[in-house]
């Protein structure tokens, strides 16, 4: 155990030091998206006073008819101070500081990624970057590119991007994850109860995680296929991406809830094009092109360089775990 110990401490050094910079920029992308959206012109003719009720997702509804003032601005902050509350709750919650547990790791190689929900997210958004990565490289090596969707107006799709991972983790993994496990695990019945294992399905008493297993690798690949299955969706290229990142996201929300699934989530969304769009407006250059700008290229080796040590503690876990039990 003492081993195991010296070992996962020599490697938490730089992975908490990545971590730490990942919170930051997690941080700082807040601001950033609030830049955006109301001090650029990333919408060109369109501005956040335009009303939301002329968006597409309203046509087909009598809501487009209603006289509601609500702009897309007023909607943008009202998901821009959602996820600034869950932030906080990560940083805090549940049982420690993000801090106290990033200290952990480093001064006595103590590692258990339940206690803070924030160390979580990051070390598992890391990981979730990582495979996608690799996901891609292997796809690119056979000729299949990955095509995201035809570009519409950008202040409307970073609008439709920080607003998914809510209405997503709401359907694919509280709906279709939660529900199932709560009435496959669940040896009692209240509402208190039952809300709570929907905020965190670890509340269940799983002793036999098989079911539990196939029900998030099933969701998994709806959840790719949803990315893939419509006219105006990404290229056949994003199913497998889609997919291991929805599995990543059920295992996440089994093990941690729904405060680092749903954070992971908008990180992959919100936090990477709120960055693009800065570049992007303050360069002058087209989304496209502010992928390969310099920052974004170091922000992606950041994730990846954590992602592999993440993915190394992970393994000498279980490999250690495992050797106790012999």
């Amino acid at each position: 155990m003492q081993k195991q110990n010296k070992i996962i401490q020599l490697l938490g050094i730089p992975f908490t030091a990545l971590l730490s910079i990942i919170f930051g920029l997690l941080l700082i992308s807040f601001p950033v998206g609030i830049y955006v959206v109301f001090e650029s012109d990333i919408g060109d003719d369109i501005h956040y006073d335009y009303p939301i009720t002329h968006l597409d997702i309203f046509n087909q509804t009598d809501f487009y008819q209603s006289s509601i003032d609500v702009t897309i601005g007023d909607a943008f902050v009202i998901l821009w101070m959602f996820y600034l509350v869950i932030f906080v709750i990560a940083i805090l919650g549940p049982k420690q500081h993000f801090l106290k547990s990033i200290s952990a790791l480093i001064s006595m190689g103590k590692y258990d990624a339940k206690l803070n929900y924030m160390f979580a997210m990051t070390k598992w958004l890391s990981i979730l970057i990582l495979i996608s990565a690799i996901i891609n490289f292997i796809q690119e090596s056979f000729g299949i590119v990955t095509v995201p969707p035809l570009g519409g107006n950008s202040l409307i799709q970073f609008f439709y991007v920080s607003l998914a991972p809510l209405l997503e983790e709401f359907v694919f993994r509280i709906i279709l994850i939660g529900i199932p496990l709560f009435a496959l695990y669940s040896a009692r019945a209240s509402i208190r109860y039952f809300l709570k294992c929907l905020w965190a399905p670890s509340s269940l008493n799983i002793l036999d995680s098989k079911k539990a297993i196939l029900l998030i690798i099933f969701v998994g690949v709806l959840f790719g296929f949803s990315h893939i299955a419509f006219s105006d969706s990404w290229s056949e290229g994003k199913f497998a991406q889609a997919t291991a990142g929805g599995i990543i996201l059920g295992w996440v929300y089994l093990r941690y809830g729904i405060v680092a699934s749903l954070l992971i989530h908008w990180a992959t969304n919100y936090f990477i094009f709120a960055y693009a769009h800065f570049i992007s407006q303050i360069n002058y250059v087209p989304l496209e092109l502010a992928f390969t700008n310099p920052l974004m290229s170091s922000l992606e080796w950041i994730f990846l360089f954590s992602g592999i040590l993440g993915t190394c503690i992970l393994i000498l876990n279980k490999f250690y775990l495992k050797k106790s039990l012999i």
